[in-house]
């Protein structure tokens, strides 16, 4: 499988098979800093010394999501980004919401 990083979301159709098991476990490896809760999406929390920095993280992720067409949910809070990722038209994962958290993790790794 080549890095999700260098994949991108594509749109998803109602009725589309949700990731499960196996496949599930696999795309999980390639991101294991993720939660993956009870097989519906996606979970991490970053933390933060101030506001001012969360913020700023929130905002890249804001134009990742923007560039991918793929949206996280997304909790601010001093010092703290809880960001969850699931495909809301189908009410749980695909593989475009293993690509985003890849994106997502990328950007934490190049925060500084």
């Amino acid at each position: 499988m080549p890095d999700l990083c260098d994949l991108r979301c594509v749109p998803c159709r109602e009725g589309a098979a949700a990731l499960k098991g196996e496949a599930l476990r696999g795309y999980h490896a390639h991101v294991p800093a993720w939660e993956v809760v009870d097989e519906h999406h996606l979970a991490r929390t970053f933390t933060f010394g101030d506001f001012a920095g969360a913020l700023a993280f929130v905002n890249r992720i804001g134009a990742v999501a923007e560039a991918e067409g793929h949206h996280p949910d997304i909790r601010l809070s001093w010092g703290r980004v809880t960001v969850e990722v699931h495909t809301h038209k189908i009410d749980a994962l695909t593989e475009s919401d293993f690509v985003l958290a890849a994106k997502v993790s990328r950007l934490w790794e190049q925060r500084r």
